[in-house]
């Protein structure tokens, strides 16, 4: 655990051994969030790929995307018409 401050202008600087362990990147988009009473601060890249996790149970087992099978449906229902 690192102990920085927060300036009068609300910055914090991330310390180097914490970039470095993150694989943070100069210019690096960041998400931050409140969780628990705590500032979360996630790379987007990694709340990208824990977003896709989430979601990845249901993805179609056939290998289809998701709008694969909304185009499908939307044939069906205008050949039903």
């Amino acid at each position: 655990m690192e102990a920085v401050r927060m300036s009068k202008e609300g910055r914090v600087l991330i310390p180097a051994e914490l970039r470095k362990a993150l694989d943070l990147k100069p210019d690096e988009p960041l998400s931050m969030y409140v969780e628990d009473g705590e500032l979360r601060i996630v790379a987007r890249r990694q709340a990208i790929k824990a977003m896709q996790a989430r979601v990845a149970p249901y993805k179609p087992k056939d290998g289809s995307s998701v709008v694969d099978g909304l185009i499908r449906e939307r044939r069906e229902e205008a050949a039903r018409e």
